[in-house]
């Protein structure tokens, strides 16, 4: 039987850290470096490109998993210490579009391993409504580097040591939640039954929420400051969509006890409106800051009942969250960056209305045809 942790457990205390530096690491790498990667040189095109790689090599790691590999704790440790050598290339490599692109591939395919096998672990040993609590860690991480780089942040070389340092502190806290792995680690894990095919309505679901998700992640930034939004004010509006999240992962354990399909189908249909109102009001502060607490949310809410959804739909674990993370994260944040690159101007963020509305259209289908088994069954 899966033993569960106490919420004021060692284990809480170290899970806690591995999210808060994790997110920290992607707070600068998603607020500040495409901003930086501007003032280098890059255009919004190649910055798409840049923004590609890694969830490129996210969404490919699951097959590999799936046919080669098992993730276990050795595979697991080298991840982190691989994430770690990848921030340090790009110090050395970003005056160079094609050596950074290759430096962010191998970043994409160290991260893309470690977070799959830590939430795996923390679904398995938390009550519901313990693991928001744990997992808000991360999002203090993650506005607490926004508000501090977006007030101290200089040099594009500051932005590059600030990832580096996160990523080595997440190594060392990340290090220590492998004893905490109680899960199997052999082949057995890659069971050649796990289908894709079989909930493919879901998965294009996912795959066009994240896509949606694109020109927020990577441009959202340059978008503001596009209309005379500074950079210390967009920082603060990155940290009160995240203060927003942080509500609703201490909150939403009821919330969870409930159909997870209507509320990813909720979650979808407010990210839509979230997106028209960036689209209409990009120059209101206000508005802006309105469209902000949607996060709460499109990710948060939708975020956990997707993985506590995948978690239940699928036996082997790690691998289910191997491909939600890749599919989603991974696919759909590699599209959605090559596609918001391209499609970047006025109208960005109705194209993103339209992608997500399409996503939630899938998942009414996913609904459908799994009431119609259950019918059958």
């Amino acid at each position: 039987m899966t033993q569960t942790y106490p919420i004021k457990s060692l284990f809480a205390l170290l899970m806690s850290a591995y999210y808060f530096f994790y997110f920290a690491g992607v707070g600068v790498y998603v607020i500040f470096m495409p901003k930086v990667l501007t003032e280098l040189g890059y255009s919004t095109f190649e910055v798409g490109i840049i923004y590609m790689a890694a969830p490129f090599m996210r969404f490919l790691l699951p097959f590999a998993f799936r046919h080669f590999l098992a993730l276990t704790p050795k595979i697991y440790i080298l991840s982190l210490f691989f994430t770690l050598i990848a921030t340090l290339l790009f110090i050395t490599t970003a005056h160079s579009f094609w050596l950074y692109l290759l430096a962010n591939l191998f970043f994409g395919a160290a991260v893309g391993i470690s977070l799959p096998y830590v939430e795996t672990i923390a679904l398995s040993s938390f009550h519901k409504s313990d693991y928001g609590k744990v997992r808000l860690w991360g999002s203090l991480g993650f506005t607490g580097i926004a508000l501090w780089l977006g007030r101290v942040l200089e040099t594009p070389e500051q932005a590059f040591y600030y990832l580096s340092s996160v990523s080595f502190v997440t190594l060392l806290f990340g290090a220590m939640l492998v004893r905490y792995d109680r899960g199997p680690h052999d082949s057995s894990e890659s069971d050649k039954s796990f289908s894709l095919i079989k909930y493919w309505a879901f998965w294009v679901s996912v795959f066009l929420m994240q896509v949606g998700f694109g020109g927020f992640y990577n441009f959202f930034t340059i978008y503001e400051s596009g209309h005379g939004i500074s950079l210390e004010v967009i920082s603060w509006m990155w940290s009160f969509g995240v203060l927003c999240e942080i509500v609703m992962l201490y909150f939403q354990g009821p919330l969870l006890q409930r159909n997870l399909l209507h509320i990813l189908q909720f979650a979808m249909l407010v990210a839509v409106l979230r997106w028209i109102i960036l689209w209409a009001y990009p120059d209101s502060v206000i508005l802006t800051f309105a469209s902000q607490s949607l996060h709460a949310v499109s990710f948060a809410l939708y975020h956990t009942a997707a993985i506590t959804y995948v978690y239940s739909l699928y036996t082997q674990k790690k691998l289910a969250q191997q491909f939600f993370l890749g599919i989603a994260f991974g696919l759909g944040g590699s599209v959605g960056a090559l596609l918001s690159g391209k499609l970047y101007g006025e109208h960005l963020f109705l194209y993103e209305a339209i992608i997500t509305l399409l996503g939630a259209g899938a998942l009414l289908i996913h609904q459908k045809r799994k009431e119609r088994g259950a019918a059958d069954a």
